[in-house]
């Protein structure tokens, strides 16, 4: 499954920015949009084997869906569309671009700072 590829690759970035600001991740929030070849649920279940031994062992995935958008190249609106559809919302005409809904994109790194510990 690519899912446990992806998790990889946003750990690394995870643990990057842990260790730029000395803290330990408590949560990982992500955009995902539906045409973005990612499977949620899938996402989760690698996560939590991907984040054992790293800085976020402990933290929590959170998932945001993002909407399939499209611009019309006829009349110029940009509208949601179906994943499965991608026609315009004003017009109903099939000649358009997508502008979002096949991103993964990191949102947040929330960290956490162990207040108690002493530096040697």
């Amino acid at each position: 499954m690519h899912e446990m590829a992806i998790c990889q690759a946003l750990l690394e970035q995870v643990e990057g920015i842990a260790r730029q600001h000395a803290g330990t991740v408590s949560r990982v929030r992500v955009l995902v949009g539906p045409l973005s070849g990612v499977e949620p649920r899938l996402l989760e279940s690698a996560y939590a084997l991907a984040r054992a031994g790293t800085a976020a062992e402990t933290s929590e995935l959170v998932i945001e869906d993002a909407a399939v958008r499209v611009r019309c190249r006829s009349c110029g609106v940009e509208s949601t569309a179906n994943p499965n559809r991608l026609l315009c919302g004003a017009c109903g005409d099939w000649h358009t671009e997508l502008t979002s809904g096949d991103e993964l994109l990191l949102l947040r790194v929330e960290l956490s700072r162990d207040i108690n510990a002493v530096a040697v």
